[in-house]
């Protein structure tokens, strides 16, 4: 298994690429988001290795990148996360490279573009958006997701349906039994804390306050990829924050939730392919 050592942490990291010598096309870096892993990026990435070395990573404390057991002095801010992304590009010898990142990751990436627009040529924001503050709400929220971060047993995955119960917020259309028992199997495993830390961090008042200005001032051209039927970042929300930047383009694939990657996979390719390519 490769893994780079980020700020004490083993981070894992593979390349999907169609030639044994990398190097000799553009890398496309794929950031997932909170609760998963780099494994539900495979298949995109499979495909698109014709035209680009393809760059999966898990996040600190998600997948196949645990935290140590000695405490770290790092939060859960997602400026961290992208400051831990420069760094595994630094560890890897990459200047520049193409995006594409997924809802929490896709907010990690937004400030990664802001700090560090000379690294990107293109970025793919999927299922991403801001915001309105709502304290009742968003308390209500904290209180389910500390709920459900607390709760999880291994035995779950066991349990007949369990996949198809667990991913039925998150999708609209069918996706591969595989692709639903790897995401509730990398939610089941997630560390505590990092799991925890996020959701305080991804859905908070200082991201209602910041976010707007993050995709303001992107600098990089950008295409943002929404659901029509996503309940977790509604298409509206995309639609506000593309309407922020002339850099952003916006997509909203129909009849799809928040993995439109996967529950529309020729549409979402088409037009990725089509961006990334321009």
């Amino acid at each position: 298994m490769a893994v780079v050592n980020i700020r004490g942490v083993d981070h894992y990291y593979e390349w999907i690429a169609q030639s044994e010598e990398l190097g000799k096309k553009p890398v496309l870096a794929f950031i997932h988001g909170w609760g998963g892993s780099a494994r539900y990026w495979r298949t995109t990435a499979e495909a698109l290795s014709d035209r680009f070395d393809c760059l999966l990573y898990d996040m600190r404390g998600f997948g196949r990148s645990p935290l140590p057991t000695s405490s770290l002095s790092l939060s859960y801010e997602l400026e961290e996360y992208a400051e831990d992304f420069a760094i595994l590009l630094d560890s890897l010898g990459i200047e520049q490279i193409y995006l594409n990142a997924h809802s929490m990751g896709a907010s990690v990436a937004t400030f990664f573009l802001n700090l560090y627009p000379e690294k990107v040529r293109r970025a793919v924001l999927t299922c991403s958006g801001i915001f309105e503050y709502d304290e009742k709400a968003f308390a209500a929220f904290y209180k389910f997701g500390a709920y459900v971060v607390k709760w999880r047993y291994r035995w779950f995955l066991k349990v007949p349906f369990a996949d198809r119960a667990f991913m039925a917020r998150f999708l609209h259309r069918s996706i591969p039994k595989r692709e639903r028992y790897a995401f509730l199997e990398d939610y089941l495993l997630a560390d505590f804390d990092a799991a925890l830390g996020t959701i305080f961090t991804c859905v908070s008042k200082k991201a209602v306050d910041v976010m707007p200005q993050e995709f303001a001032r992107l600098q990089v051209p950008t295409l943002l990829v929404s659901g029509e039927k996503d309940i977790i970042i509604p298409a509206e929300m995309g639609l506000q924050a593309a309407a922020l930047n002339e850099k952003i383009e916006y997509l909203e694939i129909p009849k799809t939730a928040h993995f439109p990657m996967l529950e529309a996979p020729e549409t979402y390719l088409q037009n990725v392919r089509a961006f990334l390519l321009s």
